[in-house]
């Protein structure tokens, strides 16, 4: 089945960049989430990073007014039924993503790919609840998604070549470089990256050194783009939270146990950059 137009679940920060990436590879995009105006907002920054790139010159003002016009906005799960292909981009939680995947499931033509944006939950239990699991498979893409190249496409136990194929094309189409995954916690991206930043918080927890501190070491000393506790902050502390259960739970080995520091902070509501306050403060 030729991809020409998907859908994409969810306009927030993932999703809307997903959504702009696709459109400006050519897709038609259909933009979905609960409300109107959470679609307005993921069209707003959309339209402002288009801008941006107008500003520099690497597209014209003709091109950002034609890449808007390929996302059209919607609350119903059932337009699903007009789309080739469907990618996830919901919270980062096993039964909204799994009441999701239910309806897509029903909603969707036969054959029509499913995909999962999630950053770090089991793609076999995702597919579990659905009638299609061999066309069901991760496509994780790393934030900010316009500028990020990567996407781990993670196979499910069930998850055919022919579905595994058809994606590994539409991240190529999209100008990403896709990378195979196994289905396990954290697949590799965060498997690797979370373990190191709640390393870094432990070191703030224990009193090792401040956060600016550690993030200097870790810029300075090993040559990080940027500090593990700003990152988490970008990520999204509740976000770390969660994935560091996901993997203490599926590995049952403490070295993934989360900081008391992190459950302390996201009980706080100090979430990091969209909260205005995390391990730094953002105005």
């Amino acid at each position: 089945m030729a991809i020409n137009r998907i859908m994409v679940i969810g306009a927030g920060q993932m999703g809307g960049g997903i959504a702009q990436v696709a459109a400006q590879s050519g897709l038609q995009v259909v933009l979905n989430d609960l409300k109107p105006e959470f679609i307005d907002r993921g069209l707003a920054v959309i339209a402002k990073n288009l801008s941006r790139s107008v500003e520099k010159e690497r597209i014209t003002a003709a091109e950002k007014e034609a890449i808007l016009g390929r996302i059209v906005p919607s609350t119903d799960l059932a337009d699903a039924a007009a789309v080739d292909f469907v990618v996830e981009a919901a919270s980062e939680n096993m039964e909204i993503k799994s009441g999701i995947f239910r309806a897509l499931d029903k909603a969707a033509r036969p054959g029509v790919i499913l995909a999962t944006n999630t950053s770090s939950l089991p793609i076999t239990e995702v597919a579990a609840v659905t009638s299609r699991a061999g066309s069901v498979i991760g496509m994780h893409f790393m934030n900010p998604v316009p500028v990020m190249p990567l996407v781990e496409v993670i196979r499910g136990i069930a998850t055919t070549d022919a579905t595994f194929a058809a994606v590994d094309a539409l991240a190529k189409a999209m100008g990403k470089t896709p990378v195979e995954v196994n289905d396990a916690p954290g697949f590799i991206s965060n498997r690797v990256l979370l373990p190191m930043i709640n390393e870094a918080i432990f070191c703030v927890y224990e009193g090792v050194a401040t956060p600016e501190a550690v993030d200097q070491v870790m810029k300075l000393g090993m040559n990080h783009p940027m500090g593990p506790l700003t990152l988490a902050d970008f990520i999204g502390l509740d976000t770390c939270l969660a994935i560091m259960e996901v993997l203490h739970e599926g590995f049952a080995d403490s070295k993934y146990r989360p900081c008391p520091l992190l459950r302390k902070m996201v009980k706080a509501g100090w979430l990091g950059k969209k909260s205005g306050k995390g391990f730094f403060e953002y105005a």
